[in-house]
């Protein structure tokens, strides 16, 4: 009895570590983010939409490149403004803190051009900004992008993204 009651605790130890509990599944150690893959240029703009979703700078700086060029047109004066990398990462980054929400969506590819290592695709998207309840703005539009890498097994990289959105 003495050596049966220690054998019955390792035993019932081992069968209570060893359990699943179905109401809380194994964590998934797959990226946050699987269809994320700057290596094709679809897999661009769903790490595009997964950093606006999730509001991640990390994510989104991995897209761009080190001599990336924002453009938009300032209608008020009349011409293109244009930035470059940090200032379009702390623009962002601002963005992203101060909003509770961000919903991207990608729609038709209106033109590509293409070869091996450059594209540029202009594709509809709609951006919903959520700043609280009281403050929701809408802005559609397309966004003119340039990608580039260095080798066919690299990852794609914005170089240019000209803005024609309402915003």
């Amino acid at each position: 009895m003495r050596l049966l009651r220690p054998a019955l605790i390792v035993l019932l130890t081992f069968v209570l570590v060893s359990c699943v509990n179905p109401f809380a599944p194994g964590l998934d150690t797959s990226p946050a983010a699987s269809s994320c893959d700057p290596t094709t240029i679809e897999g661009v703009f769903r790490c595009f939409q997964t950093a606006y979703t999730f509001r991640d700078t990390s994510v989104y700086g991995r897209l761009l490149d080190q001599n990336f060029i924002f453009v938009y047109r300032d209608y008020e004066l009349g011409v293109d403004v244009t930035w470059g990398r940090d200032d379009e990462m702390r623009s962002t980054y601002g963005l992203f803190r101060n909003a509770q929400k961000l919903d991207l969506i990608w729609n038709t590819v209106v033109s590509t051009a293409a070869d091996s290592t450059t594209v540029n695709v202009v594709r509809g998207f709609n951006l919903t900004l959520t700043f609280n309840a009281a403050d929701i703005e809408r802005v559609d539009g397309y966004a003119n992008i340039t990608m580039r890498r260095e080798r066919i097994v690299d990852p794609w990289r914005i170089v240019r993204w000209r803005d024609e959105s309402n915003f």
